[in-house]
């Protein structure tokens, strides 16, 4: 008898590869982002699309706060429109980045989620900035 996890049959390797392959052009994740930020390698801009009060009590150093229903062409004028735009939320039951994203695609901006959001990253073991207006 099987289980509920392998009842649906696995996908062929080459199938995965590109699932997987794929969703890397869509996401990145809170280790990859401290790297970069933490090596000086921050060849993106890093956008908190939470609430202001949400913000203030804590978010991921150098995060630019924009929240995501303010994400427009004015917003947006003064980065290259090769900019490449990483954006995060509370975590994985916030759907905030998710739209953030949409809005980002619908102006032509290249745009990675971080996956895990404010709550990934505090998870990872690192530390947010408190009150701070990046």
């Amino acid at each position: 008898m099987s289980s509920a996890v392998s009842r649906p049959p696995a996908a062929d390797s080459a199938s995965a590869l590109a699932h997987y392959e794929s969703l890397l052009q869509f996401e990145t994740d809170c280790w990859d982002v401290h790297h970069a930020i933490s090596n000086k390698r921050q060849d993106f801009v890093l956008l908190d699309v939470r609430g202001e009060e949400s913000y203030q009590q804590g978010h991921l150093p150098a995060a630019i706060h924009l929240p995501h229903s303010r994400i427009s062409e004015e917003t947006l004028a003064q980065y290259p429109a090769e900019t490449l735009f990483v954006v995060y939320c509370a975590g994985p039951h916030c759907n905030g980045a998710d739209k953030a994203a949409i809005r980002l695609a619908r102006l032509q901006r290249p745009v990675k989620k971080m996956i895990g959001g404010a709550t990934g990253w505090l998870d990872e073991g690192f530390s947010l900035e408190v009150g701070k207006n990046v």
